[in-house]
């Protein structure tokens, strides 16, 4: 048994009785196969992102069920049958879920060789809360450049063109 999801649009002026009645011929044939239903959800009227036979609104049903592939043929064939259905698509969802539950247990055991967080090492002393003690009072920047080399480097450059 694998599990579907089945989404269909019905007309928009259709009532809830007759939608529920439609949703008890379905969840019959789903469970008299040996298939369960998981979930009814109906959505209630929305607009459509095109027409579909001149209507621009239809009434969206979401069903889920764990089922045989023979008993989704079945449920497609009444979909594709019934007047009041514009539109339908199902969706086999257990392969989605296999792979959402294979990355958790990926993440799960990367999780688990990342070492701990260490502890942040103890913040550099600025020169706002004074002089650092037994540093040079008149030294450099730690990263400034070093006068010497910023000296040297024009005049080598002038000694390479002659």
């Amino acid at each position: 048994m694998r599990i579907y999801e089945e989404l269909y649009i019905a007309k928009p002026d259709a009532t809830d009785e007759e939608i529920d009645a439609f949703n008890g011929q379905l969840e019959g044939i789903i469970k008299q196969a040996g298939g369960t239903i998981d979930k009814v959800d109906k959505w209630g009227v929305r607009r459509l992102a095109y027409r579909v036979q001149k209507k621009s609104e239809g009434y969206y049903v979401l069903i889920q069920f764990s089922a045989a592939a023979e008993v989704v043929r079945e449920v497609e064939r009444r979909l594709r049958v019934t007047d009041m259905v514009l539109k339908y698509l199902t969706v086999r969802i257990d392969e989605k879920l296999k792979w959402l539950e294979k990355r958790k247990k990926a993440r799960a055991k990367r999780a688990a060789r990342r070492p701990a967080p260490a502890a942040a090492p103890p913040a550099m002393p600025s020169e706002a809360h004074g002089p650092v003690p037994g540093a040079p009072a008149g030294g450099p920047a730690p990263g400034a450049p070093v006068p010497d080399a910023v000296d040297a480097a024009p005049e080598q450059q002038e000694g390479q063109g002659e």
